[in-house]
């Protein structure tokens, strides 16, 4: 049966970017939590950087962009990376944030989706919404993994 401390690091997984939701379910499988709260918990807190991170980015580039290095670094870098991947956005637009944070790989997730959709300028509110839905499709592909027993205990969880 599965302790408090379980659920609580459960949600610590979740929200931390190294591991995110792709670090929290399997821990709560493996720890017997029951499956679709495993769902529920590691969605939602998932779910909690997208506004976390936003407003964070938001509040720490208004205090910085007074500094004119700062400025002078963030406009040159952001007009490359814009150039460099408009094409990409007009053909899968939000959509891609779904696929980009719905595929549970390493650098894919919550976390990145809201830096990368921050730093293009993207709507905040539709960043929200189709980051979640990423989320989502993400705990979907995970939870399916774990049914179908493929490993993932021995290569996501260590065991001492």
């Amino acid at each position: 049966m599965a302790e408090l401390s379980d659920y609580l690091y459960t949600v610590i997984l979740s929200i931390i970017p190294i591991s995110e939701l792709r670090g929290g379910l399997p821990y709560a499988f493996f720890n017997s939590i029951p499956l679709w709260q495993a769902y529920l918990i590691a969605t939602v807190s998932n779910m909690l950087v997208i506004p976390i991170v936003w407003i964070f980015l938001s509040s720490i580039h208004k205090l910085l962009y007074r500094l004119d290095w700062y400025r002078k670094l963030f406009d040159r870098t952001i007009e490359r990376v814009r150039k460099k991947i408009t094409g990409k956005i007009d053909k899968f637009g939000y959509l891609g944030l779904v696929i980009f944070v719905g595929i549970p790989l390493p650098v894919t997730g919550a976390w990145t989706g809201t830096l990368g959709a921050w730093l293009l300028g993207l709507d905040k509110k539709k960043t929200f919404l189709f980051i979640s839905l990423g989320v989502l499709l993400s705990g979907l592909i995970v939870v399916t993994l774990l049914k179908l027993g493929v490993g993932l205990n021995s290569i996501l969880i260590k065991r001492f």
